[in-house]
C-alpha cells in the first residue's frame, strides 16, 4: 500500500520482500477469503499506548477509500458480520488487486531478499541483501509483528528500530486462543467444537460474540477479542445469557413449567452435553418449583458471571497479530516518520497500534502504508 502510494507520486520505489511469495498473510486471511476491512472500522477498534496515534491516518484513509479500490478492480464482497467485508472468491483477489496497482504504478518487488544489514547515510540508508548493496533516500519498515512465525514472522522490525535508537514496547500475542489446565480442562476436552453465545468481558472491555471450547481451551471471535486486553493470570468473565437477564428467565419458567428439571430447561437454553456438565459441577438439577430465591439467585449468578482464570494462551503460534512494538510517541502520527532518523517509517502492525479481530488490522495496513507512501 505504501509503495503504490509513493510510486503514484512518481517516486522511484523497491520492496523486498524475505518470502518466496507476496502477500502470505493476505492470502491466508479470513478462512482464505480476506477479511480486508470494516465498515464500521473507527480508532476505538484499536489498542495502544497513544490511543490518539492512529486518528490521523485513519481518517485520511478510510475503509471507504478501500473499498473503492475493491469496486474498481470489480473484486465482489459481502459483509459477514458485524461489518466484516470478505471476498466472496478467495483472498487472492485482495492480492492481485494490490499487485496489479504496484504494477501500473512502477513499483519492482523482488522476493527471496532478506535485509542483512541496514546503515545510515548522509543521503539515506544503504542495505545489504543477497550479497548486494542497495541505496535509498527513504526506508519504510512494514515488516508486521511476531505472530505465526511459520509464515515467516520475525522481530525485524524492532530490531531496525531498536539500532537506530527508537523505544520498543514489550510484546505480546493478541487475537489468541486461551489455554486451560485446571479443573475446566474436563469441560474443554468433552464439549471440543461447541460454540455458545455469550458476553465476555475483562479489564473494562466488553464483547458479545460466540466462544468456542477447544481441546487445548477457549477460542472463537469473542475469546480472540478480549485476548488482546487480558494480562497472564487475570480472569475472564463469561455471561452466558448474552441476550436477556438470567434471573428473570429462572423466574418465569419456575412459574410457566414448576415441574420441569433444571438439566432439561438448560439443554434447551444450551446442548445437553453443556446441561449434562453445568448439573454435574455447579447445580443440582431438581424440579424448578423447589427451588428458593436465593438457589435461584446463585443460578442465574453464575450463568451470567461466570469466572474463568485461563492458563495463558497460544501465543505467538496462532495470534492474529502482535500486541506493542514500535513506540508511537517516537514517530509523527501524519507521516509515519521517525522523529529521531530522518527518512525511517514505520507502517503496519510493526507499530505499537492493534485492531480488533474483523478487518481492522488489514484496515490500519491501507491507513499506515498510505500515510507514509505520501510522504516518502
Amino acid at each position: 500500500m505504501c509503495a503504490i502510494t509513493a510510486a503514484q507520486r512518481g517516486r522511484q520505489v523497491l520492496v523486498l520482500d524475505h518470502a518466496n511469495k507476496p502477500g502470505k498473510k493476505i492470502l491466508m486471511s479470513g478462512g482464505g477469503r480476506c477479511n480486508f476491512t470494516n465498515m464500521f472500522a473507527e480508532p476505538e477498534n484499536y489498542l495502544s499506548n497513544n490511543e490518539h496515534f492512529c486518528k490521523s491516518a485513519l481518517s485520511r484513509y478510510t475503509q471507504w477509500d478501500f473499498i473503492a479500490l475493491v469496486d474498481k478492480h470489480g473484486v465482489p464482497y459481502h459483509e459477514k458480520t458485524l461489518g466484516q467485508l470478505f471476498c466472496d472468491h478467495k483472498s487472492s483477489d485482495i492480492l492481485s488487486i494490490l499487485l496489479d496497482e504496484c504494477e501500473q504504478a512502477g513499483v519492482e518487488i523482488r522476493l527471496n531478499h532478506g535485509v542483512d544489514r541496514v546503515t545510515k547515510t548522509d543521503t539515506g540508508f544503504q542495505l545489504a541483501t543477497n550479497g548486494m548493496i542497495l541505496a535509498s533516500e527513504s526506508l519504510v519498515i512494514a515488516t508486521g509483528g511476531l505472530s505465526i512465525p511459520t509464515m515467516g514472522a520475525t522481530g525485524f522490525g524492532y530490531d531496525i528500530a531498536q539500532q537506530f535508537g527508537l523505544n520498543v514496547l514489550a510484546t505480546r500475542a493478541g487475537l489468541v486462543p486461551f489455554t486451560i489446565t485446571d479443573q475446566l480442562k474436563r469441560w474443554c476436552t468433552e464439549l471440543s467444537g461447541t460454540a455458545i453465545d455469550c458476553v465476555v468481558s475483562c479489564n473494562g472491555q466488553s464483547f458479545k460474540e460466540a466462544f468456542l471450547f477447544t481441546h487445548r481451551g477457549l477460542s472463537g471471535p469473542a475469546m480472540l477479542q478480549i485476548s488482546s486486553y487480558w494480562q497472564a493470570g487475570q480472569e475472564i468473565e463469561i455471561n452466558l445469557m448474552p441476550d436477556g437477564s438470567a434471573a428473570e428467565w429462572l423466574e418465569a419458567e419456575k412459574q410457566n413449567r414448576p415441574n420441569t428439571e433444571l438439566k432439561t430447561l438448560l439443554s434447551e437454553k444450551f446442548t445437553k452435553k453443556v446441561a449434562t456438565l453445568m448439573c454435574q459441577d455447579w447445580f443440582e438439577s431438581r424440579a424448578l418449583r423447589t427451588y428458593n430465591e436465593p438457589e435461584l439467585a446463585s443460578i442465574s449468578q453464575q450463568l451470567s458471571a461466570w469466572k474463568v482464570v485461563p492458563s495463558g494462551t497460544e501465543g505467538y503460534r496462532t495470534a492474529e497479530v502482535t500486541l506493542g512494538g514500535v513506540d508511537t510517541s517516537e514517530l509523527s502520527s501524519k507521516t509515519m516518520e521517525s522523529k529521531k532518523v530522518s527518512g525511517l517509517y514505520f507502517v503496519g502492525e510493526v507499530i505499537d497500534v492493534t485492531g480488533w479481530l474483523g478487518g481492522f488490522n488489514f484496515q490500519w495496513a491501507w491507513a499506515s502504508g498510505f500515510a507514509a507512501g505520501e510522504f516518502v
